[in-house]
């Protein structure tokens, strides 16, 4: 069966998205601010995600032993071929991350599962996904996984194009979250937008402890124009002020992408 999300990324420049300006450069560097208070001394992590491994490059840069697995092959290749310029060496696979049976039990000290989530559109494969995550996860370890809250996207897309002022549209992705790609008003590919509360009821479900839950960029796409007139010291500014209330419940459900942290 054709996989849409795949063609998607392989078509799409991943490498550009956390780094082209300032607006989306808050979402990696709240993150990675995140990354430095709670992985510290070296662990053993899995990227299971990876993209084009901008969280992959950054904590094996800190010194952690880091395997980065995407379901795109495209993104392994650039994974590599940056791997290639490193004085270390970086595992890196084609895996999908519904199924790591690559992997033995509790072999990972830190399992990032920061993308793959939110393409999973049935159900059943998001279980998946997340058993995965914590049984190729050590007993203490962190899983860390990244969604996209229901309540914004709605409100992003139809600020971007008139044409998703859609009715229709926002009422499928209120009630249900999903979007399929050949969806008459699709505006990206299969999708599934997840909510603050879901997201933190699953971590229970499997008795994980919540270490963290934040907003990784907040409300900043909305006014990308303008964070990318400011000065390297207005932006500093932002950042500080963003990073001090990521964590407000308010801001969970109104940011672009967010992240809940559990240990098992």
């Amino acid at each position: 069966m054709k996989n849409y999300v795949v063609e998607s990324y392989e078509n799409y420049k991943e490498e550009d998205r956390l780094s082209t300006n300032n607006a989306r450069r808050i979402e990696f560097l709240t993150t990675a601010r995140v990354f430095d208070e709670l992985i510290t001394d070296k662990k053993k992590i899995l990227d299971c995600a990876a993209g084009t491994g901008i969280y992959a490059f950054y904590l094996a840069d800190k010194g952690h032993d880091v395997t980065a697995t995407d379901i795109t092959p495209r993104h392994i290749e650039v994974i590599k071929n940056i791997a290639s310029t490193k004085p270390y060496k970086m595992e890196s696979r084609v895996l999908d991350a519904t199924d790591m049976s690559a992997f033995e039990d509790e072999c990972f000290d830190v399992v990032l599962n920061m993308g793959p989530f939110y393409h999973l559109v049935n159900e059943s494969d998001r279980i998946k996904c997340f058993q995965e995550s914590l049984r190729v996860l050590k007993k203490g370890g962190l899983l860390i996984t990244s969604y996209i809250p229901r309540y914004y996207v709605f409100q992003y897309v139809a600020m971007q194009n008139d044409c998703f002022l859609d009715a229709k549209l926002a009422q499928q992705l209120t009630e249900t979250g999903i979007l399929h790609h050949d969806d008459e008003k699709c505006f990206w590919t299969d999708t599934y937008y997840a909510t603050a509360e879901e997201m933190e009821a699953l971590y229970r479900e499997y008795g994980m402890e919540i270490v963290d839950h934040f907003a990784q960029d907040g409300a900043t796409p909305h006014f990308a124009q303008k964070v990318d007139s400011w000065n390297e010291q207005q932006f500093k500014v932002w950042c500080d002020y963003h990073y001090s209330v990521c964590r407000q419940k308010s801001l969970l459900g109104a940011s672009n992408h967010a992240v809940v942290v559990g240990r098992k």
